[in-house]
């Protein structure tokens, strides 16, 4: 509730991925992996238990902004994702993407991210069909527990 209530405030950099990545404390900024061009971090707002991104170091907002490098990376990093996950919290499936600007979809439209959703058979339940309210079963700082031995293996 304390994020959730303070998400409107300004933050220093108008970029809550850049001022993630500017705390110093990585842990406590949810982030289990920084790379040379890339880093992942969990969602704070998660679709499903294990909701992470894997966005670039630097502030881009569309993948035509990225260099080959980065480009690369990003997609390699995205399938080391999947993988750290799928043995992590046995996801038995992944919704994978990015939303590109304001019109496309992206909540974050300045700082360009792909998602990674860890699924299992029947995830979807009533609860966000019927009152459009998540339910998950674990806490971001249990699901960082999970993963982070993966990605320090990078």
């Amino acid at each position: 509730m304390a994020y959730m209530s303070s998400a409107g405030e300004s933050n220093a950099t108008g970029c809550v991925f850049c001022d993630h990545l500017a705390q110093g404390d990585d842990a406590a900024a949810n982030i289990l992996y920084r790379g040379d061009g890339v880093f992942v971090i969990l969602n704070a707002f998660p679709y499903n238990t294990g909701h992470l991104m894997v966005a670039p170091l630097r502030h881009a907002a569309d993948v035509t902004e990225l260099d080959d490098t980065e480009r690369g990376e990003l997609f390699a990093v995205t399938c080391s994702a999947v993988q750290i996950a799928r043995g992590a919290l046995g996801a038995e499936g992944f919704n994978t993407g990015m939303n590109l600007g304001a019109a496309g979809g992206a909540g974050i439209p300045g700082h360009l991210h792909m998602h990674v959703v860890p699924r299992w058979s029947g995830d979807t339940n009533f609860m966000s069909t019927t009152a459009d309210t998540k339910v998950l079963p674990e806490m971001l700082a249990d699901t960082y527990a999970k993963l982070k031995p993966g990605f320090d293996a990078l």
